[in-house]
């Protein structure tokens, strides 16, 4: 038999280290830490920090439940691979608060009662608050008026629901969503 045919004259394969070293700053705290190369920033964030606010929905990136603010913009984080963001700065729903005062996208959600279950709620903050920013940045949406994409996007119902629609809520609280978000630009 062909000596070739038995794996004789081949060499090992190398073996390869499926993990790297990565510096993460999460809610204003450094930390740096060893991740699988097929960690979600979402599973590293629940699972290694203990931070349960994203939610993992449909781990497809089509529900929202999981959005997180990556240096200041929104993200579907069970979709980003927590290797790629060293030296990243993510925000959570938890780190949205300054000590015990809420911030006040936070706050309006609660003073507008504008949710249910809850399981999305988390997502649907950091969305908002990611939001708010890209507008007042002046990112038009499909719904912007042309005339208005070169400052401060101004935010009625419509863009509201429009740059939101990315955030689904089962139980169907999207009208008092839009009123608490509303709120904080009035």
């Amino acid at each position: 038999m062909d000596s070739l045919a038995l794996g004789a004259d081949l060499e090992p394969e190398p073996v390869v280290d499926e993990h790297s070293t990565v510096t993460l700053f999460v809610n204003g705290e450094e930390t740096t830490l060893t991740v699988d190369h097929r960690a979600t920033v979402l599973e590293t964030l629940r699972e290694r920090f203990g931070l349960t606010g994203a939610k993992k929905g449909c781990d497809h990136g089509q529900c929202g439940a999981c959005t997180v603010l990556v240096d200041g913009r929104r993200i579907n984080s069970c979709l980003l691979l927590a290797v790629t963001q060293d030296g990243a700065t993510i925000t959570t729903v938890e780190g949205l608060a300054d000590g015990e005062s809420l911030h006040p996208v936070q706050q309006a959600f609660v003073e507008r009662d504008a949710l249910q279950c809850g399981f999305c709620t988390p997502g649907q903050i950091c969305s908002a608050v990611g939001m708010l920013r890209e507008a007042a940045d002046g990112h038009p949406s499909h719904v912007t008026e042309p005339d208005t994409a070169t400052g401060p996007v101004a935010l009625d119902a419509d863009e509201i629901r429009e740059r939101m629609s990315g955030n689904l809520c089962r139980c169907g609280a999207y009208p008092r969503i839009v009123e608490a978000i509303e709120d904080v630009i009035e």
